[in-house]
């Protein structure tokens, strides 16, 4: 694994590790719990994405995949989302059909079951309740925040573990933004977790479609183009003394 270096931002610490074969972003304030592992895996090298979403998808899943066992993901299943730009949010126990149909957001409590959301200007939104060791990923754009899916999230999370937002650590990832992007969506998110009473906040700062090295953007490349990958999993060796909530 290559060494960590800094990213951005003052406001808190991203860090980005060239891991073969794709390089991965990881958040600092995620990396302080010591029960959850989460990646954000960036532009693939060597890859042809300028066509459709399906088709980029399919080439980019075996190095995904290989990256994603890189980071420690390995043997982990992954749930993914249908992704529709709506504010369903789904808890999954790794028994779920996948991609889990019209959802853009999944929770869960279970170990080694990896949550994952492909986004390319949408931001992905981690969020990780530091007591009862449950996690929650969500895909959220303009008309996802504009639908609350983030406070969807939360809602979902306290009725499916007992979550007080105030225990939460919300994350939100490198998307599009102003002046690349005419609505800053990244601050409604934020607004929204405050809102709910998240106080553990953190914020990228990152842009897609100013970083064409790092990011695909779905916007810059006018949809033909691949998708970032962002990675959630709670560790089996942190969750013996995790409760149950219904």
């Amino acid at each position: 694994m290559g060494r960590a270096t800094l990213q951005s931002t003052d406001r808190h610490l991203c860090t980005s590790r060239a891991i073969p074969p794709c390089p991965a972003e990881f958040f600092s304030a995620l990396d302080a719990l010591p029960f959850l592992r989460a990646a954000f895996i960036q532009r693939c090298p060597g890859i042809d994405v300028v066509t459709d979403r399906e088709t980029a998808l399919g080439r980019l899943w075996s190095v995904h995949r290989e990256t994603a066992d890189a980071l420690g993901f390995s043997g982990f299943p992954f749930a993914v989302a249908e992704q529709v730009h709506g504010n369903l949010v789904a808890r999954v126990d790794g028994l779920n059909p996948t991609p889990v149909p019209g959802a853009d957001g999944l929770v869960t409590n279970r170990p080694g079951l990896c949550l994952a959301i492909y986004v390319a200007d949408c931001a992905a939104v981690y969020l990780a309740d530091r007591e009862v060791q449950a996690i929650g990923l969500v895909h959220a754009g303009k008309k996802g925040a504009e639908l609350g899916i983030v406070t969807e999230a939360i809602a979902t999370m306290r009725k499916a573990f007992g979550t007080d937002p105030a225990n939460l650590v919300v994350q939100v990832a490198p998307c599009i933004r102003p002046p690349n992007y005419e609505v800053d969506f990244a601050a409604e998110i934020v607004r929204q977790a405050r809102e709910a009473g998240v106080r553990d906040i953190f914020d990228c700062g990152a842009c897609t479609a100013s970083n064409p090295e790092k990011y695909y953007s779905y916007r810059r490349e006018r949809g033909r183009t691949g998708r970032l990958l962002a990675l959630a999993a709670i560790t089996p060796q942190h969750t013996e003394l995790s409760p149950e909530a219904d």
